[in-house]
């Protein structure tokens, strides 16, 4: 890991928030998972990261 936040990948961001997902903290997972669809490029990459770690405060079911 680093201490520099702007040296972090996507694929940084998302083992982070498989991690917080898997720890029970799904919305610091949707956090993390925002972050790195963020920072793709193809939108359908984006949306997909997005659809996997939906936002906990306003999915209802």
């Amino acid at each position: 890991m680093t201490d520099d936040p702007a040296d972090l990948t996507v694929a940084d961001y998302l083992d982070g928030a498989r991690e917080m997902a898997a720890a029970g903290r799904p919305f610091l997972a949707h956090l993390l998972a925002e972050e790195a669809a963020r920072r793709v490029d193809d939108p359908a990459t984006a949306r997909g990261i997005r659809a996997q770690y939906t936002d906990p405060t306003t999915d209802r079911g």
